[in-house]
């Protein structure tokens, strides 16, 4: 029998003297798609025939994919089916006295539940699998498990295994059991592969000492996120399929525009206002001054706290949060009018160019209850608002208690670039008011494109999404075609403040296979499962929003195909459950509910997408170059100047001696307004009588590059890479290929590599990354600098590099033999100076970075005394982005 839950929960298993031999929970996360499994072994311990039921809570993403149950030997087994063809079965067949149902259940699950009429003395075993894929909210990702036994279990066990190919960057168990249960969780963890274990004996169970009912009752719930290397996001090759992943962090918030619109009639009165009073003051105290906004509040009429957006200034958050706190609920619901004013009020502030062209625009509506005053009709108001809105504006739906109708507020929601969720009236309703805002409160980019190149792959997800905010995670998934290659490659471009981003990640097509092979508690099959999930599931809105009906029977068509075939229970299949022989059948259902509203993900469904590959850009003619060479097993010390003078076809080098921490002006050029300037770290030092013995070696660390007219400054570490503007800063790492595009600055890191930055397209800077093993007693990762003879400088050119933008005179004369036969002497007159000078070589990695190829050169001494315009420590600079205060 399928019936709806009226109570808040049911034990999972149900029956009057019955013995519960062991209540097992098992699951198995790999790469962010989770695979569940609930098992539990009934005796019917009483004298007579009785029903014995099993009831599992789900969450409400997951799809069931199996069921089977054994009573007396007798195995029922489960498959999916199109749910006309199951319930047609079913009735042919209709086993006595036994039923199984899927039914929507008032909080985030759905309920299980099936009951099995047997006689004294009979044994049931039940096993029920679902999938569900991980979605990070608020950067992390929470897999909950609802546990109530309903009795003590002598075998009661919870396995949660989670193997993440990329690594683990925190997991954790949350007391979501009650202080009773503290501590009780096993956790053990590696880098890539964690094992929480929740194995309570029977009298831990026990709500008391000597108590014979169980404390068991609630959510289990096990907290973690995963390590990035990159903004460029992960990419796995599985089976055949890929899934990507993009949760970029580092980069600073987009300023926001929103309308809060705000159902104030009779029926939010009391508990429901209250809460959304206590919501919106923590809110309003989010915003910031690069924010706007304004609160538009209804019932039958419709009022505007402010009728143009203002910014999100103390005072005016203080206004506003005053205005909100004498709000009195009363009358009708006026939903379509409060809406359009919202969109007028976004279109007037863009129209009248008051907004940032690159921020992001939004509506958020907090409601209780259908329209009953102006339209009310739901299609026309959905119909109004699509009509209305830009493309750059989004919709957000919030739907108080279960009187509003929450498939509208899914649907339109989802139709102009949103998200809905249900807020529960419960005790902590301003909590979920406030905890859903902050999901969508910091965007961090916009318009961002996944693709990939032509012919690789197939059947790719939704691959283009509108916003994507921090703490959140984006994920493309498709087939991967036959090919002669053995990686795929992802492009992934998107707009953040002010910054253009275009970033490149590759994968192996074997390696994560060999990987799992490898893994006893993995599952295998789940970038399979993963991209038929996110297909079914984009399917589902597809067709919500369907136009026509005959486009909604083709989208059917296909999610049934799908969901067959991966065994899916959906709204629009069904699991049949029969016996091996085929007598007796059970039905479990997923009933559609208008009131609970369709599985969905916040994303909209856009075309595949490929890039249209062009020609690489040509390299620059390099000329004066400091570099840290790399000597293979010992780096030499201190960073040594090659400088190209073409006019004089000839290389000259110097070594620069001087300390850890400081830093040296390279380029410094007022009338361009660039600065490149690089600061020095030194070798780890072994000991106080080794530091006191010798002098410490030194290499560049960091390099910067800072363009005064646009106030951007690059910074590059051997760590990760900055970009700087204002307040703003957005960092990068070494682990991904990738373009950024601010104003006038471009930057180009290739993985692990190098960075390029161009500056208004007449000055470039090159950097080197160079990495040492890590466990080396004193080397240190630095970074090597070229810079081509053909940057446009300014006549105000200087610095130790940029001095040589006007070529000096040089002759070479008195070439002689020194001390060392390989290393000949010569005279060298120079900027009025006569210096002695050594014919040798230095190393230039710019096309072999790991042995680099000789260039031989005329060495000065004494760190460039006398080529060099004054002395070194007259380019020593207090910052980062400072300019040489006078030439030397």
């Amino acid at each position: 029998m399928c019936h709806f839950l009226s109570q808040n929960s049911q034990p999972a298993i149900r029956g009057d003297d019955i013995t519960v031999k062991s209540y097992k929970v098992e699951s198995r996360i790999t790469s962010r798609f989770c695979h569940t499994t609930v098992k539990s072994s009934v005796v019917n311990s009483g004298p007579n025939a009785q029903s014995i039921g099993f009831n599992v809570q789900i969450p409400k993403q997951a799809f069931i994919t199996n069921f089977t149950m054994n009573v007396n030997g007798i195995t029922f087994v489960g498959s999916v089916k199109e749910k006309t063809v199951a319930r047609n079965l079913y009735a042919q067949a209709r086993a006595r006295g036994k039923a199984a149902g899927l039914v929507r259940y008032r909080t985030d699950m759905e309920t299980f539940k099936t009951e099995v009429h047997v006689p004294p003395g009979s044994k049931i075993e039940f096993e029920l699998h679902y999938q569900e894929m991980m979605q990070r909210k608020l950067g992390f990702y929470e897999h909950s498990l609802y546990l109530q036994p309903g009795r003590l279990v002598p075998q009661f066990q919870v396995d949660v295994y989670i193997y993440e190919p990329s690594g683990i960057a925190s997991v954790e168990t949350l007391n979501t059991l009650g202080e009773h249960f503290s501590g009780m969780a096993k956790l053990t963890s590696s880098k890539d592969k964690a094992h929480v274990v929740f194995k309570p004996s029977l009298q831990q169970q026990r709500k008391c000492e000597n108590c014979t009912t169980s404390a068991i009752d609630g959510i289990f719930t096990v907290k973690y996120d995963v390590l990035r290397d990159s903004n460029a996001g992960e990419l796995h090759v599985s089976d055949g399929h890929f899934v990507h992943f993009f949760a970029p962090a580092n980069l600073s918030p987009l300023p926001k525009n929103i309308v809060f619109v705000i159902d104030v009639s009779g029926s939010m009165w009391g508990v429901k206002m209250k809460q959304t009073v206590e919501a919106m003051q923590t809110i309003l105290d989010d915003l910031t001054m690069d924010d706007y906004f304004s609160i538009v509040d209804f019932n039958h009429n419709v009022r505007c706290w402010s009728e143009e957006l203002v910014p999100g200034s103390t005072i005016q958050v203080a206004e506003a949060k005053k205005y909100i706190q004498n709000i009195k609920p009363n009358g009708g619901t006026n939903i379509n009018e409060a809406l359009m004013r919202a969109v007028q009020m976004l279109v007037k502030a863009s129209n009248q160019g008051m907004i940032d062209p690159r921020s992001v625009s939004m509506i958020m509506l907090v409601s209780d209850g259908d329209p009953t005053v102006g339209e009310i009709k739901l299609s026309a108001i959905q119909k109004n608002v699509k009509k209305v809105m830009r493309e750059e504006f989004s919709l957000f739906s919030l739907g108080i208690g279960f009187d509003v109708d929450y498939d509208f507020l899914e649907r339109i929601a989802m139709e102009n670039r949103g998200v809905a969720q249900r807020i529960y009236t419960s005790h902590d309703a301003s909590d979920q008011i406030r905890r859903f805002y902050s999901q969508v409160s910091s965007p961090l980019l916009r318009k961002i494109t996944v693709q990939f190149p032509e012919d690789s792959v197939s059947d790719v997800t939704q691959n283009h999404f509108d916003k994507y905010f921090s703490g959140s995670e984006l994920v493309v998934a498709g087939k991967v075609l036959p090919s002669e290659s053995t990686t795929l490659n992802s492009f992934t471009t998107a707009s953040a403040d002010r910054l253009d981003l275009s970033l490149q990640t590759e994968a192996d097509y074997l390696e994560l296979d060999a990987a799992l092979a490898q893994q006893q508690h993995a599952f295998t099959g789940f970038a399979r499962q993963m991209w038929a999930y996110i297909t079914v599931n984009q399917l589902l809105v597809e067709r919500s929003l369907a136009p026509t009906a005959g486009h909604k029977r083709k989208i059917t068509q296909r999610i049934l195909t799908l969901a067959v075939e991966h065994q899916f229970v959906t709204p629009l299949t069904a699991l049949l459950v029969e016996s091996e022989e085929g007598k007796e059948r059970l039905l479990a259902d997923s009933p559609n509910d208008p009131k609970q509203g369709s599985p969905s993900l916040d994303q909209d469904c856009g075309p595949s997408q490929v890039p249209d590959w062009g020609p690489s850009p040509e390299a620059p003619d390099w000329g004066p170059s400091p570099e840290a060479p790399d000597w293979g097993p010992s780096p030499e010390n201190d960073p040594h100047f090659i400088v190209h003078l073409p006019k004089n076809n000839m290389d000259i080098c110097f070594n620069i001696d001087s300390e850890p921490g400081h830093i040296l002006n390279l380029v410094s050029d007022p009338g361009a307004g660039v600065v490149v300037n690089g600061q020095l770290v030194g070798s780890k030092r072994v000991g106080v009588e080794e530091k006191e013995k010798e002098k410490v070696n030194t290499y560049f660390g960091t390099i910067s590059v800072f363009y005064q007219p646009d106030g951007i400054r690059v910074s590059v570490s051997t760590d990760r890479i900055d970009l700087t503007h204002g307040r703003n800063n957005h960092s990068f790492t070494w682990g991904a290929t990738a373009d950024i595009t601010q104003d006038r600055v471009k930057v180009s890191i290739v993985k692990d590599s190098k960075v390029m930055v161009t500056v208004d397209d007449k000055i470039t800077v090159m950097v080197l990354l160079h990495r040492v093993w890590k466990k080396h007693p004193t080397h240190v990762d630095f970074l090597g600098l070229y810079i081509p003879n053909n940057n446009q400088y300014s006549s105000q050119a200087h610095g130790l590099i940029g001095q040589f933008g006007q070529e000096p005179e040089v002759r070479v004369f008195n070439l002689h033999q020194g001390a060392d036969p390989l290393k000949k002497k010569a005279t060298m007159q120079v900027k009025g100076n006569k210096l002695v000078v050594t014919r040798g070589w230095q190393k230039d990695y710019r096309r072999d970075k790991k042995r680099g190829s000789d260039v031989f050169c005329w060495f000065i001494h004494n760190s460039g005394k006398g080529f060099i315009d004054g002395h070194y420590t007259n380019y020593i600079v207090p910052r980062l982005d400072s300019f040489l205060a006078l030439p030397p």
